[in-house]
């Protein structure tokens, strides 16, 4: 059985990190079109590095919750079966023991290069504009893909979602592209496909299995079911992986 499981920032928001924006718009206090995109940080540098420096240094404070942890322990039994793509920069994930893993937005725990595209370890701030590790040159901006920028690994993800037998969209909103089409493509290519959400999302094709409440209630709930049918399966010695 091949597994693509796509967290969002839902899943997160249970570990205390904000959600992406509120519904006036807001992304923490900021407009959007400010700090998430090209043209923001042209205009204003020195306010998105301090924006994004404090986003760092919050999620540094907070710990990976049950979904989290659940989601490491089905990599545990599936492992390279199960590949985990996330919308959400933070490192919980990471933290609680994945390590197949597609940030494809990004990490804040990484800087990007404007000179030489390099990705290095980040974990100070930026805003003081610190000289590149590999050209030393001072043109580091935080590693994450904002609005009008292409997301990280789409070829291994859309490879992926073409092979698995199992797809699950869990705490995301299904409302940013390409992310808001992966369960439409895995289903196309004949997947099961799983909805855990605190609420219902809106789908471009139904979800064989739709399930709302809180992701640290359903995501090990639906891993136990996960690893439950495997158990049976292999004593059965029935197929795992799809014909």
């Amino acid at each position: 059985m091949r597994i693509v499981v796509l967290t969002g920032a839902g899943i997160s928001a249970e570990s205390g990190v904000p959600t992406f924006r509120d519904a006036d718009g807001l992304w923490e206090g900021h407009d959007v079109d400010d700090v998430a995109t090209p043209e923001g940080f042209a205009r204003d540098p020195d306010l998105v590095q301090r924006f994004y420096d404090a986003r760092r240094r919050a999620v540094a404070s907070v710990v990976p919750n049950a979904a989290h942890r659940a989601l490491a322990r089905l990599e545990g039994a599936f492992g390279e079966d199960l590949l985990v793509v996330t919308q959400n920069v933070d490192d919980l994930h990471e933290r609680a023991g994945t390590s197949n893993l597609v940030h494809m937005h990004g990490e804040l725990r990484r800087a990007l290069c404007a000179g030489c595209g390099a990705r290095p370890v980040w974990d100070a701030d930026l805003e003081p504009r610190p000289p590149c590790p590999a050209c030393g040159e001072r043109m580091l901006r935080p590693d994450v893909v904002w609005f009008g920028e292409m997301p990280y690994e789409l070829d291994r993800i859309e490879q992926a979602l073409a092979a698995c037998d199992v797809f699950a969209s869990i705490g995301t909103s299904g409302a940013v592209y390409p992310a808001a089409g992966y369960a439409a493509l895995a289903a196309a290519w004949g997947a099961w496909t799983v909805e855990l959400n605190l609420e219902p999302s809106d789908a471009l094709v139904p979800f064989d299995d739709a399930r709302s409440g809180r992701a640290g209630e359903l995501v090990p709930a639906w891993v136990e079911e996960l690893l439950a049918t495997r158990n049976e399966e292999e004593s059965t010695g029935a197929p795992t992986e799809r014909d």
